[in-house]
């Protein structure tokens, strides 16, 4: 008899870092300053447990405005993964996004490019894909790649957030922990 082995996941969290993971610290440098969002750590366990890979997308304009290096921001990931205490490896791909507003954009959100790529790279299915975060920028990415979007509210207030998720009735919750309750 052999042993089935089961499908891989189709199924993806696309997450902001900054805002909806952890407390939005400007140009946050410092692997110190990380500070979990109350819930983030069960909410992943639980969007884990589901089959759902997850994916860190995060804008660091820090980087591109010569702020902090992208070894600053790879220690504050290391420290946001240590926290979680989730076993490894957590995310499936993660995206720095170093450029600032105003240099050529690559990868920087709402750029869909990230996730585009990893759409095709692990065979996912982008009805069952989501894109979670705080700003205009993070939802844009997610509406831009045809996947489903949640905003969080556990970020800045980017005054352009608000008029984007009332013209696309977009869902919103007070924190990730309380998006991921609705997986199923």
């Amino acid at each position: 008899m052999t042993a089935s082995v089961p499908p891989p996941s189709r199924r993806a969290l696309f997450l902001d870092r900054d805002g909806t993971l952890i407390i939005d610290k400007v140009y946050l440098a410092d692997p110190a300053g990380v500070e979990l969002i109350a819930g983030t750590a069960d909410a992943l366990r639980r969007a884990r447990e589901l089959g759902y890979l997850l994916f860190l997308f995060t804008n660091q304009s820090g980087i591109g405005r010569g702020l902090h290096t992208l070894e600053h921001t790879l220690r504050v990931n290391a420290r946001l993964e240590e926290l979680l205490g989730l076993p490894p490896p957590l995310f499936t791909d993660i995206c720095i996004a170093p450029e600032a507003p105003g240099q050529p954009v690559v990868y920087r959100k709402p750029s869909p490019r990230f996730i585009l790529e990893s759409l095709a790279k692990h065979a996912l299915d982008p009805q069952q894909c989501w894109m979670i975060g705080d700003s205009a920028a993070d939802l844009g990415a997610g509406l831009a790649a045809g996947i489903n979007v949640a905003a969080v509210q556990t970020g800045k207030v980017d005054p352009r957030t608000l008029p984007l998720v009332a013209e696309r009735a977009l869902p919103v919750f007070p924190t990730f922990a309380h998006f991921a309750a609705t997986l199923r």
